[in-house]
């Protein structure tokens, strides 16, 4: 019995030498999750990018704007002139928060008894981000109106329990709901692993059964092979797609806002990059064990850590920041929540449709470089 177990032990270690594919991805995936999990897997909001809208122009509207871009919590972006201005800058998610400083907002006015109020405009489509901002904002006013106390006592002897009333505005979901975040990432993700996982298996399937010979012997060529191959998946997740808006709209009165036609647009630009990604997984496998692996490796995790469906991608390091560029999902899921949420049109997102048009080109043209070498070598 011994020597049947060794004898299978030694035929499985000698199949694994010979799999390095399989071996290169069983020991990069573990190092690859420590460093995600480490750096990327971080609920803190850091680096709040906002945006002052100076209404007043004076020596205390100076001063806010002073205590505000020198806090650790945010990062002055813009200085919006118009109403126009913040909406675009909101839209496009340039910036997390506006402040609107008012032009009669001044150490006289408050002189005088009067109160003004800082309007702050935050992106309430994340809610958990959008609350936290929320704490950071009174959290600072409450330290300026200490200040602001010291200096209206000093000029007029008279002080404000609150010289600063902070008015509060959630733009774009103000019941601060996170199913209307989640659901656009949940689309995204269910998309790109129907897309990179089935298509990556598809070729690769056909090296199995070995037909593959027969069709690298027939007229078509490759390109018609990998479009060939792609198109019956890229139909399965638009139905899957369709599926969850559905449910959404039906168990979470989640609408879409924007054009539908957008939203079909852009999903079909997502599909093609994501089934680029496939179609060259399956083309570099030689079996489906790895392509499976590898297909999940690269759109599972990055679509669930690096896009910013759940964790914010401001907060994580600059590495990683740059890391995330290599996942569509995080440009997809741009151009969703500002179809879906939003309400936004073609202008706040064309980059980010432009991005994975190249991606999806890069890949492709790859696949097509590297089957043309493996058809001739056959």
């Amino acid at each position: 019995m011994l020597n049947r177990i060794m004898s299978v032990l030694v035929k499985e270690i000698r199949q694994l030498r010979r799999d390095t594919k399989l071996l290169i991805v069983i020991f990069t995936f573990p190092a690859f999750l420590l460093v995600m999990f480490g750096y990327a897997v971080n609920f803190d909001v850091q680096n709040i990018r906002i945006g002052i809208s100076d209404g007043a122009k004076n020596e205390m509207s100076r001063q806010i704007i002073e205590y505000f871009s020198s806090s650790d919590y945010f990062l002055l972006v813009s200085m919006p002139d118009s109403p126009d201005d913040i909406i675009h800058l909101l839209d496009e998610k340039k910036v997390q928060a506006v402040i609107v400083i008012p032009s009669d907002i001044s150490i006289i006015t408050y002189g005088k008894g009067k109160n003004p109020q800082l309007q702050f405009l935050i992106d309430g489509v994340d809610g958990n981000t959008a609350t936290i901002i929320k704490n950071y904002f009174n959290l600072v006013v409450t330290k300026l109106n200490s200040q602001i106390n010291s200096e209206i006592l000093a000029k007029y002897g008279r002080k404000f329990s609150a010289p600063i009333e902070p008015e509060i505005v959630l733009w774009f979901n103000p019941e601060l709901k996170s199913t209307r975040f989640l659901l656009p990432g949940l689309i995204a993700m269910i998309l790109v692993v129907t897309a990179v996982v089935t298509v990556s298996l598809s070729l690769v399937r056909e090296k199995e059964r070995g037909t593959i010979e027969q069709i690298n012997v027939s007229s078509i060529n490759n390109t018609e092979l990998l479009i060939g191959k792609s198109t019956p998946y890229v139909a399965i997740a638009f139905i899957n797609a369709a599926l969850v808006l559905l449910a959404g709209y039906l168990f979470f009165d989640v609408s879409v806002k924007g054009n539908y036609f957008l939203l079909m647009l852009t999903t079909l630009i997502f599909l093609f990059a994501s089934t680029s990604i496939g179609v060259f997984i399956s083309v570099i496998s030689d079996s489906q064990q790895v392509a499976f692996t590898a297909a999940t490796l690269v759109s599972m995790l990055p679509s669930l850590l690096l896009s910013g469906f759940i964790f914010p991608i401001e907060s994580m390091p600059f590495i990683i920041q740059l890391i995330t560029n290599l996942s569509p999902a995080k440009f997809y899921l741009v151009t969703l929540r500002a179809i879906i949420l939003k309400g936004s049109g073609l202008g706040t997102f064309y980059m980010q449709l432009f991005y994975l048009i190249i991606f999806g080109l890069i890949f492709l043209g790859l696949s097509i470089v590297i089957r043309k070498k493996e058809s001739v070598s056959v």
